[in-house]
């Protein structure tokens, strides 16, 4: 048999106790009773009840006080106050704790049957309504996953698309240049340029191969295993030497300015890569003449490291994607055509993947400057 719901009796009087449960069961209703505060408490506490008739005047307690304790266990419970000294106050008191209906004392069947069996309903109506707002919000969040997923999918196809695209040029160059030489198209005497030519696309390719690799890489969520105590001025020292005979060899002016030696828990190859991909960058697009500034200091819990040049510059229409995948300005492929356009998207990626974050100060034809901020 189907209970049609499950209820509690708390009246210090034993005659308003069984009378409610004789009036009660035979209607379907499971019926349990307790006789002062101490022991509704308890059983409040112990079992979830679709409704309670709550006696205000308890020997050991007032009963509206058992109203918190009744929605702290089910926010839904309707709680019905039985009284025989109803006044407004107690009213008022009543329903600011979340009483929803009174029944004066004496009270007949009927009365308690009709009033019972409103807050049974009520009490569905609730329960239907949380349920089907739950249900709204699940789909709403399937929606949301669907949506997130199509566009997972298209960023994938789009990537796909942008990799193919980046390593076919390399690729069928190379592939051009050694089949001309296999195929007799090249003068003996041409055929030195022409592999070296070969050789450099080649790089081009490994080149991008490479960064492909790291920025799978840093997409990985960084573990306790990846990562060591280490100092950023000590990487940033053991990458310098290479880079200041490259900008001597430009007729660039590198300078280090290494204000304190902050240490924290990095994956070190990454940070290697960090300082690589900016100051690289920074060589790269700084005309002969130039200067680049590499600056590295602590503040308030954070690293901060500052690469500054007097390049070519970004224009502002571009800033906002320069942290793109395969992005280059247009000014960028002019001075340089060789590039993969991830460097500055892995770099952001390293950072973020470390708790910080990458910005960029830029004027078109005066040169850049990028600075991260990694916490400690």
């Amino acid at each position: 048999m189907k209970t049609e719901g499950n209820i509690l009796v708390i009246d210090d009087e034993l005659g308003i106790r069984e009378g409610c449960r004789r009036a009660l069961t035979p209607q379907g209703f499971s019926v349990e009773t307790a006789g002062n505060f101490k022991e509704g408490l308890q059983k409040i506490q112990e079992t979830i009840f679709d409704l309670v008739l709550l006696d205000v005047m308890l020997p050991d307690g007032r009963g509206t006080d058992l109203l918190i304790p009744i929605h702290e266990k089910d926010p839904e419970t309707v709680a019905i106050i039985v009284t025989g000294y109803a006044t407004v106050e107690l009213a008022v008191e009543a329903i600011k704790k979340g009483a929803y209906d009174f029944v004066p004392k004496p009270f007949d069947t009927d009365i308690l049957l009709l009033t019972v069996h409103q807050g049974i309903e009520r009490r569905q109506l609730a329960l239907e309504t949380k349920r089907l707002q739950a249900i709204e919000r699940e789909a709403e969040d399937l929606a949301r996953v669907n949506e997130e997923m199509e566009r997972l999918d298209q960023y994938k196809t789009h990537f796909t698309l942008m990799v193919a695209h980046e390593l076919r040029a390399p690729i069928a160059a190379l592939q051009s240049f050694l089949l001309s030489i296999l195929k007799g198209y090249v003068p003996p005497e041409q055929q030195e340029e022409i592999l070296e030519r070969a050789v450099a696309r080649s790089h081009e390719l490994l080149d991008l191969v490479n960064d492909l690799l790291n920025l799978a890489a840093a997409r990985e969520e960084i573990t306790p295993e990846m990562s060591k105590d280490l100092s950023l001025a000590d990487v940033l020292e053991k990458l310098i030497p290479p880079f200041q005979s490259q900008a001597v060899d430009e007729g660039l002016k590198l300078e280090v300015n290494i204000r304190q030696r902050p240490s924290l828990e990095a994956v070190p190859e990454q940070m290697e890569q960090l300082w690589t991909n900016l100051i690289s960058n920074a060589i790269k697009y700084t005309p002969e003449g130039g200067e680049v500034v590499i600056t590295l200091e602590e503040d308030k819990g954070w690293a901060i490291g500052t690469v500054e040049d007097t390049g070519i510059g970004i224009s502002p229409e571009h800033q906002a994607q320069i942290f793109e995948e395969f992005f280059r300005t247009p000014q960028a492929k002019d001075h340089n055509h060789l590039g993969t356009g991830l460097g500055l998207s892995l770099a952001k990626r390293i950072v973020e993947g470390h708790g910080g974050s990458i910005e960029l100060e830029s004027d078109l034809g005066k040169g850049s400057r990028f600075r991260f901020r990694i916490p400690l």
